[in-house]
């Protein structure tokens, strides 16, 4: 997630108690010492494996030669998109996946970078493996009425410069941009949704998550990443984050300048050296990716392409 956000919102989490303190400390340090708990399920394994390449990679670049050797595995084309913003150089990945040449264009992306701190496992390379097991869900069954592609952003945690440079550039304007950001664990799917445009997959994510019995929050009201310069630009766009239900309420009040005594789980974890891979739940992460795609499956098969979205300035 972008990081001025994330450090506003450590600034009213240092009123906390210090017994509260110390007892949450405790227990990420537990928590950030165990390894991931290998999955049953293969969806799963195969989306921490990929959580576990990016997050040991090293350096941002090294994330990003992680994603690309796992695309050249699924064989699909893809390229190098750099650029320059506010004085720093960056590499954006892009990757075509399948579906007919001729229609609307769905686009799926994640930020791969992360801050210095910590290993970047729940920020951001859940979501970067979750894009790239739909990627590998939609090639091997291709979506009838949208073609895909896959988008990797760098530097978002300075500024979303990656996206930025993405729609300032103005290549390829897709019917429909969707973003991961922070997908490692809870029972809820958050869905960042505007208030005009997108009611077609609002509608669809709900229906998949139930059949999954899987909370749902959508809304306006969502922490500024990816998915803003896409809004700002008039074009349409959504995130999801997978967290747990209560979590969403104690960002929210936060963001909104309320003091909290018991911070969310996510905002002990990013941006510090507890965000390492033992934090991130492969089970519950398969589960929201299997939500995300049955919702996109069945918001295709109604044969939308979504009208512009409405503007947002604070995308939360």
């Amino acid at each position: 997630m972008h990081r001025p956000f994330v450090a506003t919102l450590l600034i009213f989490f240092l009123s906390a108690c210090a017994t509260q303190e110390v007892a949450t400390r405790a227990a990420a340090e537990a928590a950030a010492a165990q390894p991931a708990q290998q999955p049953a399920k293969p969806a799963a394994a195969h989306w921490l494996s990929d959580v576990e390449a990016i997050t040991n990679a090293g350096d941002n670049a090294a994330r990003r030669g992680a994603i690309a050797a796992r695309l050249d595995t699924l064989g699909l084309a893809w390229r190098k998109a750099p650029f320059e913003a506010n004085g720093k150089t960056g590499e954006n990945l892009i990757a075509q996946v399948g579906g007919p040449a001729d229609a609307p264009l769905l686009l799926i992306g994640a930020h791969s970078d992360r801050v210095a701190v910590g290993h970047g496992a729940t920020d951001n390379a859940s979501g970067s493996a979750s894009v790239l097991a739909l990627a590998e869900r939609f090639q091997r069954k291709p979506l009838r009425n949208h073609r895909v592609a896959i988008a990797f952003w760098d530097l978002e945690e300075e500024g979303l410069l990656g996206s930025k440079a993405f729609v300032a550039d103005g290549t390829t304007k897709p019917a429909l941009y969707v973003n991961f950001d922070v997908f490692g664990w809870g029972d809820t799917l958050w869905m960042m949704a505007p208030a005009q445009g997108q009611q077609a997959l609002v509608d669809s994510s709900r229906a998949a998550t139930q059949t999954l019995q899987l909370g749902f929050s959508p809304g306006e009201k969502y922490p500024p990443t990816d998915h803003l310069p896409f809004l700002r630009a008039g074009w349409p766009a959504v995130s999801y984050s997978l967290v747990g239900s209560e979590e969403i309420t104690q960002v929210l009040d936060a963001y909104a300048g309320k003091k909290s005594h018991t911070p969310a789980k996510v905002m002990r974890v990013i941006h510090t050296d507890q965000d390492v891979l033992g934090q991130v739940d492969a089970e519950a992460a398969s589960r929201g990716v299997d939500a995300v795609e049955q919702a996109l499956r069945l918001w295709d098969a109604q044969g939308v392409t979504a009208a512009p979205a409405a503007t947002s300035e604070n995308g939360g």
